[in-house]
């Protein structure tokens, strides 16, 4: 089933099928080997022979910084917008050049739509202050997105407006108006201590991160957090990146759930060439098939466990610095 890179073929492509999603991805990787010059000099460096491509763990996965120091496109092309990282690692920032915005916005209501249904049956309000402290967030470019087409005209940002958000959100939850409240880990924290309400109508959805705010705690010690300020049984997530086009949602305990057209594989820490189905404390690859003007095939920077379904949970962010024998065309 041979599909042209086009993101409507991918998106509406029967994928869940194992031989479809194999047979996009090595049609696919065959596209940009030939179109994108920085991962088809990856793949050469290497010694892989595109040739010889016909299986998911023969594709080389291209590692994430090498967004940080170059320009990874497929085809040069005028780029509507770019994304950019946070830097709070210090090792840079990620730079994602985008040729069609509005098929980012597709693929988010996608990925969406696969979690919990039509985005625009929620109020949207994003506690997100990292993210709005800079420019070129893709985070936040989706919530704009989702509350600019919402049913609910009353979504928003809010920076530390704690007081105002408060009232929205506990007027929404008298009028039993179906929302979202999406925030960055320290900012939730901080957002549900001085909250102290259940929410009935409401789905918290965090995305990760202290950004330096607070000291670091484990998930389980940040999800009894939020849940006894929220009144919450269960913690949503959501985990994308700079380098992603597309987000995979956990509906509790960070167990993530890839939408159709993404993939995630591992590798071992220190063989970044080597492929793993599954197994525990494994180093992430994705497939990412929306990814079609840059790369699709990304070797992380994060460690997790993947399991057998197909979930995936992030446990952490790899120490490059123990990383051995992939550092070319890096710097």
């Amino acid at each position: 089933m041979k599909l042209i890179p086009n993101l409507s073929n991918i998106l509406n492509a029967k994928l869940s099928d194992t031989n479809n999603f194999t047979e996009v991805s090595v049609t696919l990787f065959n596209w940009q080997y030939q179109n994108n010059d920085i991962y088809r000099r990856y793949v050469d460096l290497i010694g892989v022979n595109p040739k010889e491509i016909f299986e998911l763990s023969q594709i080389p996965f291209l590692p994430v910084e090498f967004f940080k120091n170059h320009k990874v496109v497929s085809q040069d092309f005028d780029y509507q917008t770019f994304f950019t990282s946070s830097s709070t690692s210090g090792t840079g920032v990620s730079t994602h050049f985008v040729k069609n915005l509005q098929e980012y916005f597709d693929t988010t209501d996608f990925c969406f739509s696969e979690f919990m249904g039509d985005y625009r049956n929620f109020c949207h309000l994003a506690l997100l202050p990292s993210y709005m402290e800079r420019e070129g967030s893709s985070l936040i470019s989706m919530i704009a997105h989702f509350n600019q087409h919402s049913f609910y005209e009353m979504g928003g940002f809010y920076l530390n407006e704690f007081e105002e958000l408060k009232s929205v959100l506990l007027k929404n939850e008298k009028m039993k108006i179906p929302t979202i409240l999406w925030g960055v880990s320290f900012a939730l924290l901080d957002f549900a201590e001085f909250f102290s309400n259940k929410l009935q109508h409401t789905i918290v959805i965090e995305t990760g991160g202290m950004k330096g705010r607070r000291r670091e705690v484990t998930r389980s010690e940040m999800y009894k957090v939020l849940q006894n300020g929220f009144g919450k049984s269960n913690i949503a997530s959501e985990y994308g990146m700079t380098e992603m086009m597309s987000q995979c949602y956990s509906s509790s305990d960070g167990i993530y759930s890839p939408p159709s057209h993404v993939r995630v594989f591992g590798r071992e820490i220190n063989d970044p060439l080597s492929f793993v189905k599954t197994g525990r404390n494994k180093a992430l690859n994705i497939i990412d098939l929306a990814n079609i003007h840059s790369c699709a095939f990304l070797a992380l920077s994060d460690i997790g466990n993947i399991n057998k379904d197909g979930t995936f949970e992030v446990l952490g962010r790899l120490d490059l610095s123990d990383v051995r024998g992939c550092n070319l065309m890096v710097k």
